[in-house]
């Protein structure tokens, strides 16, 4: 008790035996986890390879990042490292996670998954916010946008910028199937206010978070299949 727990071992299935683990549509399923980890206080998560298997953020034999290396960077340049609460999702196949944004004092980071594949999701924001939306033309495919964007590595295997779109308050939309990052850097949240370098080991979660079983993020993707 007290003590900080670190998962040092994680990925989707054991001996690289899930066909869709190279593919965008795992994503959806491994951003969950770490949301869902985040809230129970696992404070480090280490993902299983990098470049082995299918379940590898790199392909073993091209070296090219896999969907879900785009996905886990997202995380670590947007989401710091205190939980705060989303509030509640108005739909079951919508879910949300909320953490201070990373070297932005004050900031708020909102992850939002559609794991629907046909209906549209909306979300209203109470500020303006920049807007990194992951979709993919093939939910079984190893090829994933970034705000229609493909990524893919430069010159010299350089990483593309990561830039958001800046987006009003108000009603935003949720495509099928995609995956999104809100951050409100002037959101001025108390609990971020001390988020410089977005190293703190303090998490700092609001009284009414609803924390979801281990069940619901293994179980609940049968509509993206």
């Amino acid at each position: 008790p007290g003590r900080p727990l670190w998962i040092t071992e994680t990925a989707d299935e054991a001996c690289g035996g899930n066909p869709w683990a190279a593919t965008f549509l795992d994503s959806f399923r491994y951003l969950n986890q770490l949301g869902t980890l985040a809230r129970h206080g696992v404070q480090v998560v280490m993902h299983n390879t990098l470049n082995a298997s299918d379940y590898g953020l790199l392909d073993e034999k091209t070296l090219e990042p896999r969907p879900n290396y785009w996905a886990a960077l997202l995380w670590r340049r947007l989401m710091g490292t205190t939980v705060l609460d989303p509030g509640a999702s108005h739909s079951t196949n919508l879910h949300l996670y909320a953490q201070c944004e990373r070297h932005v004092p004050g900031g708020v980071t909102l992850l939002a998954i559609n794991a629907d594949r046909t209906r549209f999701e909306e979300l209203s924001i109470a500020g303006p916010a920049n807007r990194y939306t992951l979709t993919a033309p093939h939910l079984q495919g190893k090829w994933v946008r970034l705000n229609g964007k493909a990524l893919t590595l430069g010159k010299n295997d350089a990483l593309p910028a990561l830039t958001g779109v800046s987006v009003r308050a108000g009603n935003v939309t949720l495509a099928p199937a995609s995956i999104t990052f809100f951050t409100f850097g002037k959101a001025g949240n108390t609990a971020c206010k001390g988020n410089t370098c977005g190293c703190s080991w303090g998490r700092e979660l609001a009284e009414a978070i609803q924390t979801p079983s281990m069940q619901f993020f293994r179980s609940d993707w049968s509509s993206l299949i």
